[in-house]
């Protein structure tokens, strides 16, 4: 995760095509944490991509404030949900001050932290601005999900684009690495981009002793192929987090 122009030839194709997975963990959301939370209550929307679980939480009456290391992203997103507040930043550096109800991160963003060191870090800038007994959710791709789903190639062929994707994981490094080309149809002419998104997973127990090491306290692991929620789809190799700020 080094910089924005990394995902920024990628926020439209994104958009369209895994946007949509923040609306599917709603229900997961709402139990484990939603349900807590009072009405109009302010809630970081971490990693928030091109805004899609910005604008169902902003539909539901929450206060969102959203980052993202990515402007093109960001861009989107303040085009979906112009009820919330976007910033372009890189979640590693100290977030916005809010004294927040809540703070959520969806799709395995934060995996996109190649150390441990920086996972640590986020869960510190994470609990700074969160308000006293504040929640916190995430989920993460764990060793499973890359065995099954990071290989092969596929792609996305539409009359305006295409994605193709080659994917494989390194077990030794616990890395996934995805590569993309992608090519736009915009005023007449196709453009290209080649872009490589990295990845790498955590055991659980180093994901709950980082938690706690950045001041966290009740922090529970859920994986998602338990009814966590009724009617959420499985999630096979993925895992939720939940803690809470100190009293």
């Amino acid at each position: 995760m080094d910089a924005s122009a990394d995902y920024d030839p990628f926020a439209r194709v994104y958009n369209l095509h895994w946007g949509s997975y923040a609306r599917l963990v709603v229900p997961i959301l709402e139990h484990l944490v939603l349900q807590h939370l009072p009405r109009r209550a302010p809630v970081l929307d971490l990693c928030c991509g091109t805004g899609q679980l910005a604008a169902r939480l902003t539909e539901d009456g929450y206060k969102v404030t959203g980052v993202d290391i990515s402007g093109s992203m960001i861009e989107i997103a303040r085009a979906a949900a112009a009820g919330a507040d976007f910033h372009v930043q890189d979640v590693r550096h100290p977030l916005p001050v809010g004294g927040f109800a809540a703070a959520l991160s969806t799709f395995d963003s934060l995996n996109h932290m190649m150390t441990l060191e920086d996972l640590t870090r986020v869960f510190q800038n994470v609990r700074d601005v969160l308000g006293t007994n504040g929640h916190f959710a995430f989920d993460l791709n764990m060793a499973a999900a890359y065995e099954a789903r990071w290989r092969g190639t596929f792609a996305y062929v539409e009359d305006d684009h295409v994605c193709a994707l080659r994917s494989s994981h390194d077990l030794a490094a616990r890395t996934g690495r995805m590569d993309l080309t992608i090519f736009e149809l915009a005023r007449g002419a196709w453009t290209r981009a080649d872009l490589s998104l990295m990845q790498r997973w955590y055991a659980k127990d180093e994901v709950l002793a980082a938690l706690r090491a950045a001041g966290f306290t009740d922090s529970r692991s859920f994986s998602a192929d338990e009814p966590i929620a009724v009617g959420c789809p499985a999630l096979p190799g993925r895992m939720f987090f939940v803690a809470r700020a100190p009293r």
